[in-house]
């Protein structure tokens, strides 16, 4: 690989840094070296030099993901470190936080130290685990979040499952922000959920199915923003649906409550008129829910009241899917279609683009305390090269992830990653399906 990479007349958008110019950026030795117009004239005349021209092309801070499931161990036929942290890589994201809920649950220090040593061999992107709230996810006995902190831990949680004992859930908070780690809830009243395969409304009626209502993500939502001010802790929720937890969330952030939350790709483009033919790759938890949600989704990401996105990628095999609705698992893929979807928003004028930025690098790597991506002299390397105007076709066949259950297969949209560089190692390139091996000249216009 080359010691020096120029990226020539690109848009460089960082709103962390207040920039938004057609620059140069120098990349060597792993940090970024000079951004400014013309700056990389010099640099390029070397021939150490890899050159990057592409005529459009937005230069971004690498992504950040808070909410991934990677399947391993356990499940690895589904996904596993590897190809996930790929997928991350196709997608432009450069930290991935894993969620615990694997066999077994990453509610120990051994297994968080797993994790990390496996993705730290893999040498593409980084991984964080996020850690267990309870032992085997049950709900009851708290994991020794210490241990898992010092083996690399950035948060913990039980995604998947609920911690619904107001008792466990305080002492949780507290334990926690001993260690200044935020507390990440699926919020969840599963006594109001049991049996629920969509969201509670019009069309779980026609279809005969039960429903899941708002209210038992609100009432767990409210109960806990009441014991995160009580003990003084880090509160995050996972996932946000419904229109009650954002009204929920703005108060509590206008008390000066330390809350933070975050939205998915899906809640903010489909509704659970998705669910009308029991298409079970739109079965995900908590369900799509009604255009209203949408909407007041959309606009608490625009303001602030959400914090950041996250993609909740979640790969299941054709088993898991190809069943009836009652049967099928809940979840679908998302690392690689994040930033291609959700620019969509951009362009019809829902969210602007430097929020979404904002929302998918410098506000999800505060939440968890990692070293934001940033676009400035001195800074590690971790950048996008994006192409906003290609157009292309989503086949679930042709993305790096293991599994390929997405409603967005067939659907076409515009813009794409071509080059993801992680800490200055080019860790995706579109059209170059192995880095560590495809053959690369030092000197290479793309």
């Amino acid at each position: 690989m080359s010691d020096v990479l120029v990226f020539r007349g690109v848009r460089a958008i960082d709103p962390a840094s207040a920039l938004d110019a057609e620059v140069d950026v120098v990349v060597e030795r792993g940090r970024i070296l000079r951004i400014g117009p013309g700056v990389g004239g010099d640099a390029a005349a070397s021939e150490r030099a890899r050159v990057v021209q592409r005529p459009g092309a937005w230069l971004l801070p690498g992504l950040v993901d808070l909410h991934a499931h990677l399947r391993e161990p356990g499940a690895e036929g589904k996904e596993d470190i590897a190809s996930g942290l790929r997928a991350a890589a196709a997608g432009g994201f450069v930290d991935v936080c894993a969620m615990p809920n694997t066999r077994p649950v990453n509610d120990s220090r051994v297994v968080t130290e797993t994790l990390v040593a496996k993705a730290r061999d893999l040498a593409t992107v980084r991984l964080h685990p996020i850690g267990a709230i309870t032992m085997g996810q049950r709900g009851e006995q708290l994991t020794e979040m210490a241990d898992m902190r010092a083996a690399g831990a950035v948060a913990v949680s039980d995604d998947g499952r609920c911690v619904t004992n107001s008792q466990v859930m305080r002492r949780a908070l507290e334990y926690a922000a001993t260690f200044d780690l935020p507390v990440i809830q699926h919020a969840e009243d599963h006594a109001l959920t049991e049996g629920a395969q969509m969201h509670e409304g019009a069309i779980s009626t026609k279809l005969g199915l039960r429903g899941w209502p708002r209210i038992a993500e609100d009432i767990i939502v409210a109960r806990d923003v009441l014991l995160a001010e009580y003990v003084g802790a880090r509160y995050h929720v996972a996932h946000v649906s419904t229109e009650g937890a954002v009204r929920i969330l703005r108060e509590a952030k206008a008390r000066g409550i330390a809350v933070t939350a975050e939205v998915t790709p899906h809640h903010l483009l489909l509704t659970h008129e998705s669910l009308l033919g029991y298409d079970t790759a739109c079965k995900v938890n908590p369900p799509l829910r009604e255009a209203r949600d949408v909407e007041t989704l959309r606009r608490a990401l625009a303001d602030g009241t959400i914090d950041c996105v996250a993609t909740d990628h979640a790969p299941h095999g054709v088993l898991d899917k190809n069943v009836e609705l009652a049967e099928a698992a809940p979840g679908m893929i998302g690392l690689e279609l994040c930033l291609p979807l959700l620019l969509g928003l951009v362009r019809e004028g829902s969210l602007p683009l430097s929020r979404l930025i904002d929302a998918l690098t410098a506000a999800p790597a505060r939440i968890v305390g990692l070293e934001p991506p940033r676009l400035r002299e001195g800074a590690s390397a971790d950048l996008i090269l994006v192409d906003p105007t290609l157009s292309w076709t989503i086949d679930p066949t042709r993305l790096r992830t293991k599994s390929r259950n997405t409603p967005f297969a067939g659907r076409t949209v515009q813009g794409r990653v071509a080059m993801t560089v992680c800490g200055g190692r080019i860790v995706h390139e579109e059209g170059i399906e192995d880095l560590h091996h495809a053959p690369r000249s030092a000197h290479r216009t793309l």
